[in-house]
């Protein structure tokens, strides 16, 4: 049977679980919480217990997917179980990065070969949990993620209840992509392995964030959120890191060696789908 071992068992995961299990995949799904373990076997999902022993589910996985924010040590599963990790056999392994490994190019374009100079800590931790990755010698595929959005993710409610800024910094932009998205160029990389290969998965259009909340608020008929400009915006210094780096991601690839067709092109089809199914 075709045994999927998500190690970080998150948003992205989950998607593309529901995908597979009605394939008639096995998935098998860490996490840190008891609570959150009875929500992934409600899902069909076989909860693992992070810390754990995840020898019998590494000895079972045809396909191995890490999802998992990397920490001061790296990626937190090679943290404490490389060697083992090593020592599986799995068909196909997936890495979720981000496309922050690029650092800053002030609005301009980067690929996947663009040079990895990351600006933020958060940026380089990423760029060593690839190479740990790498360093092992499986059939490994790296996936760097562009801003994340989708059901639960979305800007309405913030513009509803009337908490959403557009926070104005010339010239910024960023790439974004829906996670049914994600979950289909993951599937499309199970189908057609190359190991070795690294994919930017983000949609067509880059675009300035304010843009976004402009047009959702568009769709449900509210006036655009109130401007501020960055200087003098209140973010969290997580929200202020992603402001640090301006860039256009391109994704050619996916297409081109994946066959993929975005479900979502665009932020604007993107939030108007998410509209149409609750926001």
């Amino acid at each position: 049977m075709k045994t999927l071992l998500s190690l970080g068992h998150g948003y992205s995961a989950q998607a593309l679980a529901r995908r597979l299990l009605p394939a008639g995949w096995r998935v098998i799904g860490t996490t840190r919480s008891a609570a959150k373990a009875d929500a992934l076997r409600a899902q069909g999902i076989e909860p693992l217990l992070w810390p754990g022993d995840p020898g019998p589910a590494l000895a079972q996985a045809t396909h191995i997917l890490a999802s998992a924010a990397p920490g001061p040590e790296g990626d937190p599963f090679l943290a404490t179980h490389a060697s083992r990790m090593a020592e599986a056999r799995p068909e196909w392994v997936g890495y979720l990065s981000t496309t922050g490994v690029y650092g800053d190019h002030q609005g301009g374009w980067v690929d996947e070969d663009t040079a990895l100079t990351p600006s933020t800590e958060r940026g380089r931790s990423r760029v060593a949990a690839e190479r740990q990755w790498q360093a092992l010698g499986l059939p490994l595929h790296i996936f760097r993620l562009a801003g994340i959005y989708g059901p639960g993710r979305g800007p309405f409610e913030k513009v509803r209840d009337g908490t959403a800024r557009r926070i104005v910094k010339p010239g910024q932009v960023f790439s974004r992509i829906h996670v049914e998205d994600i979950a289909q160029v993951l599937e499309a990389s199970i189908r057609h392995p190359e190991p070795g290969a690294i994919y930017n998965v983000c949609d067509d259009d880059p675009a300035p964030p304010e843009d976004v909340l402009g047009y959702a608020a568009e769709l449900i008929g509210l006036p655009p959120p109130p401007e501020v400009p960055y200087d003098e915006a209140e973010m969290t210094p997580m929200a202020r890191s992603f402001y640090a780096e301006s860039k256009r991601v391109r994704n050619d690839r996916i297409k081109e060696r994946l066959g993929v067709r975005l479900i979502h092109p665009d932020y604007r089809s993107g939030l108007r789908a998410l509209l149409a199914t609750g926001g």
